[in-house]
């Protein structure tokens, strides 16, 4: 249901002088030269922003009113990535593109804030790699403004966010040494909900516990952290048992509390838990780098520069396969990923899901066709989402700080 808004223009402040007159708009000769008069001016124009940024906080709050009447969503990042593109047009400098976004964010992020406080679900406790994951999004896309929600599992982070207790979740899909995140995978398959962002972290593991750790008869960690770290582990502490835990925190927990016990986490989990950071990056590859896509109710609209993820099932005959990726090949879509998963329906045991990630966006003609002729050429398809493609990997950690659990 679409509903009409007022078209509220606001009245802009005329233009000062240094001494703070209305004056008419003129080139740079207009402008104040001493400090003080710069400053004044400054003060002046801060003055009026706060009065229009109030006004479209009031504005805000009425969307709200509107949203809830309609059961709309409080984040939308297609209205979002509108509204950023609307002002980076308008700008005629020397704000930058990326000052504009970030500016922007940050008023979005107060707008929702004002509406309902945007949620983040995460595979908790905090201090875990999804944590800092949740941390990046949040301020790549989403702004300070943000309630971060621990959870237990991969299907927890799901539940919330289909269920609307989040508005987002956050789960990591693809490590670069690990390869796919299964876990996650298998729960789009039948989630309704959509890849609307992707962070790309670089992982940095330590070796946590009160030590010596040449002595550690067992040490904790993550599955994944574990292979991660496996030849470190092998050539320093051969004979330390493995134990597996739920997250990379949970280990720095079960080595605080194990004297002959190490882990592998984050400084930041090492801190909550009380103990000392023994050897610092153990892990094999200097550039281990995870995947995490963000999940929401939909994805925004497109960009330009943009990636889309589908799944699709093939029929068992030679080149099922081959047909179904042919048509990104003919229209010059370029696949970055395909991975497969067992499809676990109960049918034919060697049945399998292939997930499939390509260059462009299902609002884009070209590749609505392209989607379109795969799923003719495939027994079942699905979007599972498009995104804006980030080029940046966030390869320095926040400060750390112990973190208390809502």
């Amino acid at each position: 249901m679409r509903v009409a808004m007022p078209d509220v223009q606001p009245e802009l402040p005329a233009k000062r002088d240094a001494g703070g007159a209305g004056a008419s708009a003129g080139s740079s000769n207009d402008l104040p030269t001493t400090l003080e008069g710069i400053r004044r001016e400054i003060d002046a124009i801060d003055r009026d922003l706060i009065t229009l940024l109030n006004r479209r906080a009031s504005m805000s709050v009425q969307v709200a009113s509107v949203k809830r009447t309609n059961d709309a969503p409080t984040y939308q990042p297609g209205r979002e990535q509108e509204v950023i593109s609307n002002a980076q047009t308008a700008s005629a400098g020397p704000l930058t593109d990326r000052h504009i976004r970030t500016i922007w964010s940050e008023i979005l992020s107060a707008s929702r804030d004002l509406q309902r406080s945007l949620k983040i679900a995460y595979l908790g406790p905090a201090n875990t790699f999804s944590h800092r994951a949740a941390e990046v999004a949040a301020r790549v896309r989403f702004g300070t403004f943000v309630e971060y929600v621990p959870c237990r599992n991969f299907n927890e982070v799901f539940a919330l966010t289909e269920r609307g207790v989040t508005d987002l979740g956050v789960v990591p899909v693809e490590n670069s040494v690990e390869g796919s995140v299964g876990g996650s995978l298998d729960l789009f398959v039948e989630s309704p909900l959509q890849i609307c962002s992707e962070i790309r972290l670089q992982i940095t593991h330590h070796l946590v516990g009160h030590g010596p750790h040449e002595q550690a008869l067992r040490v904790y960690s993550h599955p994944q952290a574990l292979g991660q770290c496996r030849a470190w582990l092998a050539r320093n502490i051969p004979n330390a048992q493995a134990v597996e835990t739920s997250s990379t925190a949970s280990a720095a927990e079960r080595a605080a509390a194990d004297p002959d016990g190490v882990g592998i986490a984050t400084e930041g989990a090492a801190v909550q838990a009380g103990v000392p950071v023994l050897v610092r990056s153990i892990q094999d590859h200097a550039h281990n780098t995870t995947r995490f896509v963000v999940l929401g109710k939909s994805y925004g609209a497109p960009t330009g520069n943009d990636r889309t993820a589908i799944l699709f099932v093939t029929q068992h005959r030679p080149g099922a396969l081959h047909e179904v990726l042919r048509q990104l090949a003919e229209r010059g879509l370029n696949l970055t990923n395909i991975e497969s998963r067992p499809s676990r329906r109960g049918g034919d045991l060697w049945e399998y899901y292939f997930f499939v990630d390509f260059d462009g966006h299902p609002g884009e003609p070209l590749v609505h066709e392209a989607i379109e002729a795969m799923r003719g050429a495939s027994m079942t398809l699905k979007v599972l989402g498009s995104w804006p493609i980030q080029t940046r990997i966030d390869e320095t950690p926040p400060a750390v700080r112990p973190v208390r659990e809502p």
